[in-house]
């Protein structure tokens, strides 16, 4: 049985650190990811790998530089390291796997990589305090 199971998440002040896992079973082979959703706004995909040949990972540009997206060798856990939180960064955060798939964008008609999303974890909450 697939299953994704978050951990990790806490309240810490701005500026602090915290690291986010996500365990992983029944599955693998997947584009997986992280991603979190604040009261009140549209759930938001802040990090993933792709499923390439180069593990392609990819943030959002609210979190790059901060934000550290790894998985263990086995594939049996994802991680999402979080330094130089802030208060905007409070929400909950949910683990995805999905499907690799590709896209030409652009008038460059450029490959991308995306995920379609199809299994979930229940979620950790992160809150950030001034």
């Amino acid at each position: 049985q697939e299953s994704l199971v978050e951990s990790g998440g806490d309240s810490v002040q701005s500026g602090g650190s915290l690291k986010l896992s996500c365990t992983i079973s029944g599955f693998n082979n997947r584009c997986m990811g992280w991603h979190r959703q604040a009261p009140g706004k549209e759930r938001e995909e802040v990090a993933r790998i792709d499923r390439d040949r180069d593990n392609t990972i990819t943030y959002s540009d609210s979190v790059k530089g901060r934000f550290t997206i790894s998985r263990d060798s086995g594939e049996t856990t994802l991680y999402l390291q979080m330094n130089s939180l802030k208060v905007e960064d409070t929400a909950m955060y949910y683990c995805a796997a999905g499907w690799q798939q590709y896209y030409l964008d652009g008038p460059d008609q450029q490959l991308k990589g995306q995920c379609r999303w199809d299994v979930w974890g229940q979620g950790t909450q992160v809150t950030v305090s001034s």
